[in-house]
């Protein structure tokens, strides 16, 4: 999904964001204004090199950055993305009559050929088979753009640089022509022989495809895996070789073996990707084509509309007088900038952009600043109204409304907020964090001259309120967005810029397109082979190994649920994760009595934690890349940050009161499980930190009964609340009792505001 951009290769100079910093400059008096507009420097650049912060962000997002295109290929590109978004809207209102399959077969047949079109192969021949002057992308280095650089941080498969600026060769026309052919002959309305037919005989033909039925298919196949391979890397399309080996060779495997299945022969397999309601055609790419498109081309919209640069300074102008302001700051401009956003690793680049030299000018290290930004960047795909894509997928799957979902994570987002900011004050606290005043004008102000950016905020939430579809609320809300820039005469979304909006907004979506469409080989496979089952049992079995008490087994089997969720998240993209997570670990879940709507959150979270676990973690390498900093230490800084996003899905999972963080069981349960929860979120931070916010250092020992506290407090049963309550207080004692032998030195600064 999109992220909120700073800044706009097409849009005027002012559309760039822009935060003054009041504070004493080593080389100024006291008060000098400092503009913090500088982009983040790229890797390997010399110092000051500048780098636009939307290349930089392409560079560690879930897909790799496309083609620079331009001349009559880019014209062809912007046609082709408009049509899509019509039709995507049309689609809202007036469906079309053969139904949403119908629908998804012209939806993919517009957006993958674009793939080939707009992501480059990134190939690279043996030295001695290229061609002197070759062109094409074989014969291209496998990075391109202004300069090469040296490989990302992380472990990645990603690009250093941005999208190559050479346009589509030959053979990438071939393929999308391919990728148009295969898409469409389902609709095909021309018999050639017993194939063909139209979209009715197609679908007449389920379970018993004819030899070109089969052969076009494949094709899709083939097609789908390089359009993988071209937007997120090799090991996506791995993954989903590997559920297709599993599904043509499971059946030789020992019929004792507990995954083993009849077989199926390649025919039935290209039948249930190809002409099922679970294939390429199945849920995921059902919600890429109405929910994700619509939501990126709204995030379009107000990204052209100034909301971006307007969430930053309200946060800077809301905590412009704190001694913690930097942080708040940088904080509050990531959750305001995940609600409109789905992209972790851009929000940190986006946010990191503007406040890092606030940041540094506080006296932040790099590391720990680039923590920050990329724990608060993560939450952009935690935090209502637009959660990430997976949460799309989560409605679509337990058949209700995304309202519904919105709710199940507002209690989470602001536990997981929570954990942030008491870390940022226990940070300023412990490293004597110097004030950053912020030279703005009153919040109240700023809201009365640009709050109009939360009406189709809160307009979307209103909708879905009173009963209109997540697609009919969003479409509505960028109608409301597009009046209101005209507000603002440097933001107006004239015809031009709408288009533009527009063509972005799908261009946007490529290549979650293709993923969600190859997300079917996995979902197709499991269900056709009764793979879901067969793991969840294993699953089970391996837990109740060490114990027979219903609650150990629950909890052991969240636990290696999470563990393998966060290994899965570390080689494919959340959506991917989620898919698989869900039909594989979920059935595990639904069998030791875990309610749908917490296996699927539970699923969803640890999906979306990939973003900031090691040793990949996107955000984080963002984040250094932004900062500067080492990637290693910014990693476990990150990890630092986000602790609570680990341990409130185990919550509410292993108990039925932590239902209550999902709001559900009524208001009592609500409450109780919310306030037990955010104790132990702060009993965690104050653990973590190493200190006890108006008191002062904690030592190892109160560190670790801080740990225990606030791991007795998630388990939300009596015994285990009153074990951690005992536990907390007497971490709180021992600080206090520290802070005693010190002296006045152990707490806060003397003269330092609070």
């Amino acid at each position: 999904m999109s992220a909120i951009r700073f800044t706009d290769d097409s849009g005027p100079e002012s559309n760039r964001a822009s935060v003054r910093v009041a504070e004493a400059d080593p080389e100024t008096e006291p008060g000098t204004g400092v503009t913090a507009t500088a982009p983040p420097r790229q890797p390997g650049a010399p110092p000051g090199a500048p780098v636009d912060p939307q290349e930089l962000a392409a560079r560690f997002e879930d897909e790799k950055p496309g083609r620079r295109l331009s001349g009559p290929v880019a014209l062809v590109l912007t046609a082709v993305t408009l049509a899509i978004a019509l039709l995507a809207l049309w689609q809202v209102f007036r469906p079309l009559a053969q139904g949403s399959k119908y629908y998804l077969i012209y939806f993919l047949a517009g957006v993958l050929p674009l793939v080939f079109l707009a992501y480059p192969a990134e190939l690279r021949l043996p030295r001695r088979l290229r061609r002197p002057g070759g062109t094409g992308d074989a014969a291209q280095p496998a990075t391109t753009g202004d300069a090469a650089q040296p490989a990302t941080a992380g472990g990645t498969d990603r690009p250093a640089t941005g999208g190559g600026r050479s346009g589509p060769s030959p053979g990438d026309w071939a393929l999308a022509a391919a990728a148009l052919a295969g898409c469409l002959y389902p609709v095909l309305p021309v018999s050639l022989g017993n194939a063909g037919g139209g979209y009715d005989a197609f679908l007449d033909r389920q379970g018993l495809l004819v030899g070109l039925d089969i052969a076009m298919g494949t094709v899709l196949l083939l097609l789908l895996l390089e359009a993988c391979r071209r937007t997120t890397g090799w090991i996506l399309p791995a993954v989903c070789l590997i559920f297709l080996g599993y599904g043509y060779y499971g059946g030789l495997l020992p019929q004792t073996w507990a995954v083993a299945h009849a077989g199926l022969d390649f025919g039935q397999l290209i039948d249930a990707f190809y002409n099922s309601d679970s294939g390429f055609y199945g849920t995921p790419l059902d919600v890429a084509a109405t929910y994700i498109v619509l939501f990126t081309i709204y995030g379009a919209v107000l990204d052209l509309s100034g909301a971006g640069r307007f969430f930053v300074d309200l946060s800077a102008s809301a905590f412009r007088r704190s001694r913690t302001a930097a942080g708040r700051t940088a904080v509050a401009s990531g959750f305001l900038l995940g609600t409109v956003s789905g992209s972790g690793a851009a929000t940190t680049v986006s946010i990191g952009a503007v406040t890092w030299p606030i940041l540094r000018r506080a006296g932040y290290p790099a590391e720990r600043a680039g923590g920050m930004l990329a724990a608060a960047g993560v939450g952009a795909i935690l935090s209502p109204p637009t959660l990430g894509a997976a949460a799309f997928i989560i409605a679509e799957y337990l058949g209700v409304s995304y309202l519904r979902v919105l709710g199940w994570a507002m209690v989470p987002t602001v536990l997981y907020y929570l954990g942030i900011v008491l870390s940022v004050e226990i940070d300023a606290r412990r490293s004597g964090v110097r004030p950053a005043a912020l030279a703005g004008g009153s919040p109240w102000r700023l809201l009365a001259r640009s709050g109009y950016h939360f009406a189709s905020l809160f307009a979307i939430v209103g909708l879905l309120a009173v009963g209109l579809s997540a697609t009919r609320a969003v479409v509505l809300a960028t109608g409301l967005a597009v009046a209101l820039s005209f507000l603002d005469r440097r933001n107006r979304l004239t015809p031009a810029r709408l288009l533009t909006a527009l063509s972005g907004g799908v261009r946007g979506v490529l290549a979650v397109t293709v993923v969600c469409a190859a997300a079917g080989i996995i979902t197709a496979t499991t269900t056709k082979t009764g793979l879901g089952p067969q793991a969840a049992a294993l699953l089970i079995k391996a837990a109740g190994a060490v114990s027979s008490e219903p609650a150990v087994v629950l909890a052991l089997t969240a636990l290696l649920a999470a563990v393998a969720l966060s290994l899965l998240g570390l080689a494919i993209p959340v959506t991917a994760s989620f898919v698989i997570g869900w039909v594989i670990i979920g059935p595990a879940l639904l069998d030791l009595g875990v309610s749908a709507p917490a296996a699927a959150m539970f699923v969803f979270y640890f999906a979306v934690l990939s973003e900031v676990s090691p040793p990949t973690a996107l955000a984080a390498v963002a984040a250094a890349a932004v900062t500067g900093g080492q990637v290693v230490p910014t990693m476990w800084h990150t990890l630092r940050y986000a602790l609570p996003a680990y341990l409130i899905p185990l919550a509410f999972v292993i108990t039925p009161t932590g239902l209550g963080l999902l709001g559900i069981g009524g208001p009592q349960r609500i409450v109780v499980a919310t306030t037990i929860t955010a104790l132990s979120v702060a009993v965690l931070a104050v653990a973590a930190g190493g200190w006890l916010p108006g008191v002062g250092p904690a030592g190892v020992p109160e560190r670790v009964l801080g740990a225990l506290a606030g791991l007795s407090l998630l388990w939300l049963q009596p015994v285990p609340v009153a074990i951690g309550a005992v536990l907390a207080g007497a971490m709180a004692v021992g600080v206090f009792v520290r802070r005693g032998s010190a002296g006045p030195s152990g707490g806060t600064r003397a003269g330092s505001p609070a």
